[in-house]
């Protein structure tokens, strides 16, 4: 039985959150009372061996979240001032702000019509002799164009990094996300649909890469043990461990990981059921090659409509119902307005730029019942059909 009770009409639909069961409780409860002293590790090294072995990886680290993931990740492959890395501009910020962390320019280029990832041809455009790194998002669990993306980086010495913090679960070709390029990074945020609270992991098949990213996750300590040498640093790096609690709940969601996947895959089905029939309306897209775990369902609209992502979102907010807004290009923001390198390419950028303002994530917490799903669609009509009339009275 889940602990907490399920969401009903008398509650807002969430648009994002976990389902927390007893056994995962126990688990916490567990490492809180018996993870220290000579157990310390114990639930960190599962919860490693776990997430590796499911994505199919030889070496996996955890650390305090996604973000100092992909800070590691940078650090671990040499990325440093004067380097440029090329990213999506459609993305969650903390995909890119790690870039600037180790001193380098992020090169931010446009997504694919489809997939809604970064777009190969837009990385090959962007390379110059600066560009030290490729980092690819998988966004809402869609999967970027791998092979492609790792045949650019092959032939001019380009690292690749895999940003599957939002794909745990998706595949592509068989092969699962947090499975490419030279090091790749997960999440598990509240809001992913395996959840420590807050918490990432590194993944690599690089023996070199896994020694170098443990030695940078704590401090950059030797291994040399003995009671004068534990505290001995060769080098100034960075304090992302991860706590026995938050690897003991880990451990509990990944031991239910095939359900969670199926609750999420299943929530997408009942939105594209009843979605599917409406002109204008299009959602996320599951190419023949690609196991899509549609961690965030997300209808776009065509402009022709005379509705906005902001007026769904108003109407679904007016009506009980949290969304969240497409990801806006990051080369719309003020964060990026004077990095020059981030802005070079903000112009050609179209796609991002035109599905945008007319994109929304709808609810699909591990909550989400066929019912909520219902109602979100008769709410989404119902705001469809507003507007609708409200174009008609602004023609005549």
């Amino acid at each position: 039985m889940a602990s907490g009770a399920t969401w009903n009409r008398d509650k807002r639909i969430p648009v994002a959150g976990p389902q927390i069961t007893d056994a995962e409780v126990a688990l916490v409860a567990d490492a809180a009372r018996n993870g220290w002293y000579e157990n310390a590790n114990a639930y960190i090294n599962q919860f490693e061996r776990l997430v590796a072995d499911y994505c199919g990886v030889k070496h996996a680290i955890a650390v305090s979240h996604a973000t100092s993931a992909i800070h590691l990740a940078l650090e671990t492959l040499g990325v440093t001032e004067g380097d440029e890395v090329i990213a999506p501009d459609i993305t969650w910020i903390a995909s890119v702000a790690p870039i600037y962390q180790t001193g380098a320019d992020a090169v931010l280029v446009d997504m694919k019509e489809d997939t809604w990832c970064i777009d190969p041809a837009a990385i090959e455009r962007a390379i110059t002799p600066r560009t030290k790194a490729i980092l690819g998002v998988d966004l809402y669990g869609s999967m970027c164009d791998w092979p492609a993306i790792e045949k650019i980086a092959r032939e001019r010495g380009i690292k690749v990094i895999e940003d599957a913090a939002e794909a745990l679960g998706s595949s592509l070709d068989g092969r699962r996300a947090g499975a490419f390029g030279d090091i790749s990074v997960l999440s598990f945020h509240g809001s992913k649909t395996v959840t420590t609270g807050e918490g990432g992991m590194l993944l690599t098949n690089d023996e070199a890469l896994y020694r170098r990213a443990l030695f940078l996750r704590d401090h950059g300590r030797t291994n040399v043990q003995g009671r004068y040498q534990m505290f001995f640093n060769t080098e100034i790096a960075f304090k992302y461990k991860m706590s026995a609690m938050q690897a003991a709940l880990g451990v509990g969601q990944m031991k239910r990981i095939d359900a969670l996947i199926e609750h999420k895959r299943n929530t997408f089905e009942w939105y594209r059921k009843r979605l599917s029939g409406l002109n204008g309306v299009s959602i996320n897209v599951e190419p023949p090659n690609v196991f899509n775990c549609f961690w965030m369902p997300t209808i776009v609209l065509d402009p022709s409509l005379g509705v906005t992502r902001n007026d769904i979102m108003e109407g679904l907010d007016a009506r009980g119902v949290d969304s969240r807004p497409f990801f806006t290009p990051l080369t719309d923001m003020p964060a990026f307005a004077e990095h020059k390198a981030a802005q070079r390419f903000a112009k050609a950028n179209v796609v991002g730029a035109r599905i945008a303002p007319y994109a929304v994530n709808l609810p699909s917490s591990a909550l989400t019942t066929e019912d909520d799903v219902d109602y979100v669609c008769a709410a989404i009509l119902e705001i469809l059909r507003e507007g609708e009339v409200a174009e008609r009275a602004i023609a005549s």
